[in-house]
This record gives C-alpha cells, sequence and structure tokens, in this order.
C-alpha cells in the first residue's frame, strides 16, 4: 500500500491506496439502475484487503482508483458508462464528499506502507446475527455517494466487517472455484444501504453490484 497525508486548512486527511491499482477493475452508474463493478481473482483480493482496511481503520479514506480502467469487452463500445474510482471509509472520519477532489489533487506519490490484516478482520458467517441488521434501532448501515467521478462507501466498522465476511470474501474464496465448474455461470455480491437505503443514498443507486469475471480480454 501507499499512504498520503493532507492538509486542508485545520483538517489533516489520511488515504491509503494500492501500490499496484488493480487494471482488471471496472465500476460504474449504470444508469441508476445499480453501481456496477467488474473484478478479475486479482482485483477481489485487491477489494478485500480494501474492504478489511476499511473495517480498521478508523481515521483514513481506503482509495481505490480505477476509473481510468478499460472496461471488460463487451461494455468496450456502450459510450453512456461512467467511470468511477472508489473510496472506502468509516462514518467517524466526517470526511465530506465534496472535498474529495482537493485531497485527489494533493495525494502525490504518497510512501509506501506495509499493513497486515488479522485473520479475523472479517468474522465467520456463523457468527453474524444476521437479524439483527433488519431491526429498527440498528443504524451500522452503509450510505453511499456519488461525487467527482468517485463512489463514496461509508458505514462503521460492523457493516465494513459484516458485509466483507458474507459478500466480498466470498469474491476470492469461492467464486474463482465456482466458475471453473460452470463457466457459464455467474457470481456476484450485492451490497445495498439497508432497510433506510431511501434517505442513506446521494446522487447514485443504493445497490453495489460485484461481478467476478473468470476471464478478461482488455
Amino acid at each position: 500500500m501507499r499512504v498520503s497525508r493532507v492538509r486542508l486548512g485545520p483538517d489533516d486527511h489520511r488515504v491509503l491506496w494500492p501500490d499496484r491499482p488493480p487494471r482488471r477493475a471496472f465500476l460504474f452508474d449504470d444508469r441508476g439502475w445499480s453501481l456496477a463493478m467488474h473484478v478479475d481473482r486479482e482485483a477481489a483480493a485487491v477489494l478485500a484487503v480494501a474492504w478489511g482496511l476499511a473495517a480498521r481503520s478508523r481515521h483514513s479514506l481506503v482509495y481505490l482508483p480505477m476509473r481510468a480502467n478499460l472496461p471488460p469487452e463487451e461494455l468496450a463500445h456502450d459510450s453512456g458508462l461512467k467511470p468511477l474510482d472508489l473510496v472506502l471509509v468509516q462514518h467517524s472520519v466526517r470526511f465530506p464528499a465534496s472535498r474529495w477532489p482537493a485531497v485527489r489533487a494533493r495525494l502525490g506519490a504518497g510512501r509506501p506502507h506495509t499493513v497486515s490484516l488479522p485473520g479475523d478482520v472479517f468474522p465467520d458467517e456463523d457468527a453474524i446475527d444476521h437479524d439483527r441488521v433488519h431491526h429498527r434501532e440498528y443504524r451500522d448501515h452503509f450510505h453511499f455517494t456519488v461525487a467527482a467521478r468517485t463512489l463514496f462507501v461509508v458505514g462503521g466498522p460492523e457493516a465494513f466487517r459484516r458485509t466483507g465476511a458474507t459478500m466480498i470474501r466470498p469474491l476470492v474464496t469461492e467464486a474463482p472455484s465456482y466458475l471453473a465448474e460452470r463457466p457459464d455461470g455467474h457470481f456476484c455480491a450485492e451490497i445495498d444501504s439497508g432497510r433506510w437505503s431511501a434517505s442513506w443514498s446521494r446522487h447514485c443507486s443504493d445497490m453495489l453490484h460485484v461481478e467476478y469475471r473468470r476471464t478478461w480480454a482488455l
């Protein structure tokens, strides 16, 4: 990973991003129906690390630059696509998306930063209380915002840990073997902003659809 600290006025912003961002990762707004992301095996692994960092980083933004990447071949001729970068951040950072253009412009090359995630960064699925998520009192849902050609996924540590276990980790641990046995199959993760989605998402869909791709022609 690389890390930069950007100071804007009285505020100091810490940003983490991959030393080598994956080339076969593509995120776009699918005309308001959903936020659609395509990843290959390498990109899925990078996304899982980023998700784990977001679960543990109470003071950092985790940035995955990908809007300059080429889309999968079947999307290459769709002139209506709006490619996006991705930022994962906890509510506690209280980062206004409107500041992102200024922060991004000042990142520079950053400095090398070694990260190590514990094996339990994502819990076992049987340790997750799935019913609790649907209770009216539960508030750790995601908030999706698109600004400056970037999707912001904002949530608490529990939201990142829960979806990391149930949605993101299977893209790494299950998708490759599933599609090896079913080459014409479909393996994806669908992450939404929960029961309060209508009020928690701004300027975009309240659903992020991440599709694993076994092959990808550039």
